[in-house]
């Protein structure tokens, strides 16, 4: 036992062999059994953070614990120069990657959960979400690399400085870019609309139909498909109709001027009673509005208690429909444009009214 090697004796040598091998046994039963409890675990929960945790745990690198192995037991060595600061910079590194590639699939299980749970109603969301995963590992992996450079002695300050010149550099240049980027990412994360939303920007109404990177496309209701990049959307007036609980609808009605003061004050509950008959409508008020240039207009409201259009248009049918029924019983004309005209005839006698004898012309 009293044989040198590498300037250790055959003892230190089986007390540092032994050392690592326990360290990888402990290691690798440490991770099985928390990996087993785990999924025993998660097979009661309806949460998907411990099936992440399985994964994450799962992938543990074998390289990482050897490496911990061979860190611990070569404690009972004499290392020759620097050799142990090296080591104990060496199983820091294999640590820190070690945490960069937990990360890493923690980051890809979540996202693909993500992108499996949203596929069925936000398609376009996993192109987004993509993104947003390499971004967030493109970051993580940059600063575990300067973590590693710095244990190693890099002075990484100037090395930070340089990549913050360069990234204002090329943040500059694809400022545009950029920015429909981030706002992809913000409708991703916000959700003011989502694939199949029917919404209207500015003039221009239609369905959502992809939601990209750089641009947002919506399948217009004369069929063509109108572009917007993303920052531009997110800077005008969206309005999501496939989010109304109710929908508000206002109607006017105009009738002639020849009706009688009792015609006239019965049609504001001729207008309630034809709404009422609608199951799906609430009736909100009526009243006799204005004077208008050819008839009498009278206002009303209602709310139709769903925001499909197709059933607004079904209910506003039976309405029309009923008080053309209503009014034909009642003697009550619907108003239509006219204009009369008074043709005065030179020479005519004066009246004793102080007026002239005048023929009016009904001009229909």
């Amino acid at each position: 036992m009293n044989e040198v090697v590498l300037n250790n004796d055959l003892t230190a040598w089986a007390l540092a062999l032994a050392t690592a091998a326990i360290v990888c046994a402990l290691l690798h039963v440490a991770r099985r059994i928390v990996v087993v409890r785990l999924q025993a675990y998660a097979q009661g929960t309806s949460t998907y953070l411990d099936d992440v945790g399985i994964r994450v745990l799962w992938a543990t690198h074998p390289l990482f614990v050897v490496l911990m192995g061979m860190y611990a037991g070569a404690q009972w060595l004499v290392l020759p120069g620097n050799g142990a600061a090296v080591l104990a910079r060496l199983a820091v590194a294999a640590a820190l990657l070690q945490v960069a590639r937990w990360g890493d699939v923690g980051v890809r299980d979540w996202l693909h959960h993500y992108r499996v749970q949203r596929s069925a109603q936000d398609v376009a969301s996993t192109t987004s979400t993509a993104a947003l995963g390499f971004v967030a590992r493109t970051v993580l992996w940059l600063v575990i690399v300067l973590m590693i450079l710095e244990n190693f002695g890099v002075n990484i300050t100037t090395l930070v400085a340089s990549l913050g010149i360069g990234g204002i550099a090329v943040a500059l240049a694809i400022q545009n870019i950029l920015g429909d980027l981030f706002s992809s990412l913000s409708i991703v994360l916000d959700k003011p609309f989502v694939v199949g939303d029917f919404i209207t920007v500015d003039d221009i109404a239609g369905t959502v139909e992809y939601v990209g990177l750089k641009t947002t496309r919506i399948r217009g209701l004369g069929g063509e498909q109108v572009v917007f990049s993303n920052s531009d959307l997110l800077k005008s007036r969206i309005r999501n109709y496939k989010r109304m609980e109710t929908r508000r609808v206002v109607f006017t009605v105009g009738v002639t001027y020849e009706i009688g003061k009792r015609q006239l004050l019965a049609i504001p509950d001729i207008l309630r009673e034809a709404v009422q008959a609608q199951p799906q409508a609430q009736f909100d008020r009526a009243h006799f509005k204005s004077f208008g240039a050819s008839s009498l207009d009278f206002e009303t409201v209602y709310i139709v208690q769903t925001p499909d259009y197709a059933v607004y248009m079904d209910i506003q049918q039976a309405i029309n429909v009923a008080l053309f029924d209503r009014f034909a019983r009642e003697g009550i004309s619907f108003a239509y444009p006219t204009q009369t005209v008074y043709v005065t005839r030179a020479g005519a006698p004066a009246r004793h009214d102080g007026g002239v004898e005048e023929a009016a012309l009904a001009c229909k």
